[in-house]
């Protein structure tokens, strides 16, 4: 049947039905409720938020491990953590002069000795006279070894890294209760950041 066909009456029927279902596919559209114009909640992606990207540390793991260079860690990990997201120790690690336990810092950088390198830090925890302490990495043990530096000012050394970040200058350490320049000047060769 075609259009022409269609009595006066039956053709403004047919329009009515039309304009009809063009309302209801159209006035929720532009009132703004139609399912166009709000995209469902599952597409929406989160945006990921400043507290998140600061949850993470990065840290820079060089020595005796399987994949030396820079992880991303979660704050709060330690330095056994950094060690295994380094792909481990290698067979000739020497973490005895490594805390493992002792919390990371970002920007903080984790030397793993190999077992009798030159340069290491001695079983005693002494800075070995060839190289000098990491003082981001170094142990209470390593600190308390330093000329002036007791076990009570080697706690306050990592105290101060720990609530601060790790130690950009050896001068920095004058922030550290009980440290003063004269101390600064005796540590200055035997400690590094």
């Amino acid at each position: 049947m075609e259009f022409s066909a269609l009595s006066v009456s039956q053709r403004r029927a047919l329009a009515g039905v039309v304009l009809l279902v063009l309302a209801v596919l159209l006035v929720p559209r532009v009132l703004g409720h139609g399912s166009t114009a709000h995209p469902p909640v599952a597409l929406i992606r989160p945006v990921r938020s400043a507290p998140a990207a600061q949850a993470q540390l990065v840290v820079d793991v060089a020595g005796a491990v399987r994949r030396p260079g820079l992880h991303r860690l979660s704050r709060g990990t330690r330095i056994a953590d950094a060690v295994a997201a380094a792909g481990g120790a290698t067979a000739k690690a020497d973490l005895v002069l490594v805390n493992l336990a002792a919390p990371l810092a970002d920007g903080e950088q984790i030397v793993v000795p190999v077992r009798g390198a030159v340069g290491a830090a001695t079983a005693s925890g002494a800075a070995s006279p060839t190289a000098p302490l990491d003082l981001n990495a170094a142990t209470l043990e390593q600190l308390d070894g330093l000329p002036g530096v007791g076990p009570a000012t080697a706690a306050k050394i990592i105290a101060f890294r720990q609530a601060h970040g790790p130690f950009h200058s050896v001068e920095e350490l004058d922030a550290v209760p009980g440290i003063g320049p004269a101390r600064i000047e005796q540590l200055k060769g035997l400690v590094l950041p």
